[in-house]
């Protein structure tokens, strides 16, 4: 799972999967999610996302596995 925020265009992008987009599907304003050719959820876009989500403070909770931080 990787998040990426873009500051010059305050979104943020879950990407949950490797597999690629074929549908998109707005479930509310500025937050669309992305499934892949079998309709498996592989990413969710959230526009204006500093006035949507936390974005100073992030927690893992029971996470196993590597954690990277990239500058952006």
């Amino acid at each position: 799972m990787k998040l990426a925020y873009h500051s010059d265009t305050d979104s943020l992008y879950i990407d949950l999967s490797e597999h690629l987009s074929v549908e998109s599907r707005e479930i509310s304003e500025g937050v669309v999610l992305d499934y892949d050719a079998e309709g498996s959820l592989v990413g969710i876009d959230i526009d204006n996302a500093s006035r949507k989500v936390q974005l100073e403070h992030l927690v893992l909770t029971g996470m196993q596995g590597e954690i990277e931080r990239r500058a952006g």
